[in-house]
């Protein structure tokens, strides 16, 4: 069994935390409405996981997450990521989701004909709704069909989605009307 550690840490858009195994990031949470809420979901996932100072990698993709919410264009693609236990189509789909750069959109379609699986658009919004890697795998970047919002499954939902959109600069045109 992998050793599991977590950190909570401070973001433009709230405590934010951030989970690690020796091979990389397992998963990152957007904020909660308390971190003693943020914290029991991380120990119910990771029962073993505790709370730790990050190892200098781990420090540098959460100071890397930090610049991103406060508007910088970085590039996450490159944080190692441990993806014991993802499917493969989930796999797939967040290699995909993660060449989406910052400032930009693509959508559940777009991804699916990516994968060369034309139709599964829907697999597509499951996987994404399934992402474990919020932000480092940027599904909300992902918009449904039309130049619509789409769904969001992290607290705050489709709400979340647009600021973090926002903050990144890559909302499209008509997506607050689409997302009524």
């Amino acid at each position: 069994m992998a050793e599991h550690g977590f950190a909570l840490f401070t973001t433009p858009i709230g405590r934010c935390a951030i989970v690690w195994s020796e091979r990389g990031i397992t998963a990152v949470r957007l904020p909660e409405r308390r971190d003693s809420e943020t914290r029991a979901r991380i120990v119910k996932r990771f029962p073993h996981a505790r709370e730790a100072l990050p190892p200098q990698p781990v420090q540098h993709a959460l100071e890397r997450i930090v610049a991103l919410l406060q508007g910088e264009a970085i590039d996450l693609s490159s944080i190692a990521l441990d993806l014991d236990g993802v499917p493969d189509f989930d796999r797939e789909v967040y290699r995909v989701a993660r060449s989406v750069p910052c400032g930009s959109t693509t959508t559940y379609g777009e991804i699916a004909a990516r994968l060369n699986e034309p139709g599964s658009a829907r697999d597509v919004g499951v996987a994404l709704a399934r992402n474990p890697f919020a932000i480092v795998v940027p599904c909300h970047r992902v918009l449904a069909a039309g130049g619509k919002a789409g769904g969001f499954s992290a607290m705050g939902g489709l709400k979340t989605k647009l600021r973090l959109l926002m903050i990144e600069r890559a909302l499209p045109p008509g997506i607050f009307e689409a997302a009524r």
